[in-house]
């Protein structure tokens, strides 16, 4: 879908450039050339198709149904299932997950999607199957769905909305406004898109800055890190491996698809899969750059939380993993 993009980064960091393949400085910049174009299209997209859908979401029954009906946890489940169809990096859930709490979804369900939706997706689960096989891909989407809803689950119990940004707060008083004039003048979706094209460019102005930092951070951890720097400390004999993995995987940022191939060479050179695999969870659903995303989103405090209850949760599944293949 992208390879249009991938052509014009190659052709601007070699031939432009003049930089070689291999070069730390020309792998960093064709990394963050390429990776900037496809997730501000994909932001620019998603956002406005949100934004459309917000006009319509009924916003107080989704709140009545989910606050007057117990689901028994079905919805932190369904929010992970609806992850596993959206083929969005971390980077590019934030938009959904803005979506998400606009739309009055609890923000343990919120947290239920924008975990699972970076970890599992067709891509990924049709280059598992390629390089690990059927039982090994069946158990890795098991285990990312039930993640992001034993995650969801803990946090909604925490009670954590009062440590969103105020940005995120006044986002979500001007979609309640922006609703209530959609409702009671009953407009058509001609007479809602200047209203909805506002907010997009209101919510672009304000996550654009953190997507640029994020990415540039992930360009240079990218380019610089060298072959071979994780293997030593992933050594199946370490009864610590599975949580070092996923501690040195923090400042990585790349998507499912594009770290698989590196597990495999993981895996290839005697890493226990579990291990290999946490380090894989962590390359995506806890990467520096989507630190840097969400800071936009969420307080500190409350990045320090989601991060802490992801990452025991997915060292929790690297041993399980290692002892179930």
């Amino acid at each position: 879908m992208f390879d249009w993009v991938q052509n014009i980064a190659d052709w601007f960091v070699y031939d432009v450039l003049n930089l070689s393949k291999g070069q730390h400085l020309a792998e960093a910049l064709n990394f963050f050339i390429y990776d900037t174009t496809k997730i501000l299209i994909l932001l620019f997209i998603v956002i406005f198709f949100m934004g459309i859908v917000n006009s319509y979401f009924p916003i107080d029954k989704v709140k009545n149904y989910l606050s007057r009906n117990k689901l028994y946890g079905l919805e932190y489940l369904m929010a992970s299932l609806f992850g596993v169809v959206t083929p969005f990096c971390s980077c590019s859930s934030v938009p959904l997950f803005i979506g998400f709490v606009r739309g009055g979804i609890p923000l343990g369900v919120t947290f239920s999607f924008l975990i699972t939706s970076p970890l599992v997706n067709e891509v990924a689960i049709g280059l598992f199957v390629g390089l690990f096989g059927i039982k090994t891909t069946i158990i890795y989407v098991i285990s990312g769905v039930l993640l992001g809803t034993v995650s969801g689950v803990i946090l909604q119990k925490l009670k954590l909305e009062s440590y969103l940004t105020p940005w995120v707060k006044e986002v979500l008083e001007t979609a309640q406004k922006d609703q209530d004039a959609f409702i009671a003048e009953k407009q058509t979706l001609k007479q809602r898109l200047p209203i909805i094209w506002n907010e997009v460019i209101k919510i672009l102005k304000g996550i654009i800055p953190y997507v640029i930092v994020g990415i540039a951070i992930g360009g240079l951890m990218h380019g610089y890190i060298p072959e071979g720097f994780f293997e030593k400390y992933m050594d199946k004999d370490n009864l610590f491996a599975v949580p070092i993995a996923t501690i040195l995987a923090v400042p990585m940022y790349s998507n499912a698809s594009g770290i698989l191939p590196v597990v495999q060479v993981l895996v290839a050179k005697g890493i226990p899969l579990g291990t290999a695999i946490a380090f894989m969870m962590g390359v995506v659903g806890l990467s520096l750059p989507e630190a840097m995303l969400l800071k936009k989103v969420m307080t500190l405090k409350l990045i320090a939380i989601f991060f802490g209850v992801v990452t025991l949760c997915i060292i929790i599944s690297g041993y399980l993993f290692n002892i179930l293949l």
